[in-house]
């Protein structure tokens, strides 16, 4: 890790630390990087699930006991 320093929006800081339930900035911020990788890698994989022929999702409705 590496210590640096940066302005933050301290407002938008606290309002952050209440959404993501963190105990201080560091904490913060980081779980808000932790996320924004997060939701980018989950829109990576639905870009590959829509991809024509890489997933049966009739067979998956089927293995969850769906009708498919």
């Amino acid at each position: 890790m590496t210590k640096t320093s940066v302005v933050i929006d301290r407002e938008l800081a606290r309002t952050a630390q209440a959404v993501l339930g963190t105990k201080n900035l560091r904490e913060t911020v980081d779980a808000a990087l932790r996320d924004v990788v997060d939701a980018r890698r989950r829109v990576e994989l639905i870009e590959v699930l829509r991809q024509e022929g890489r997933f049966d999702f009739a067979a998956a409705e089927q293995a969850w006991g769906g009708d498919a």
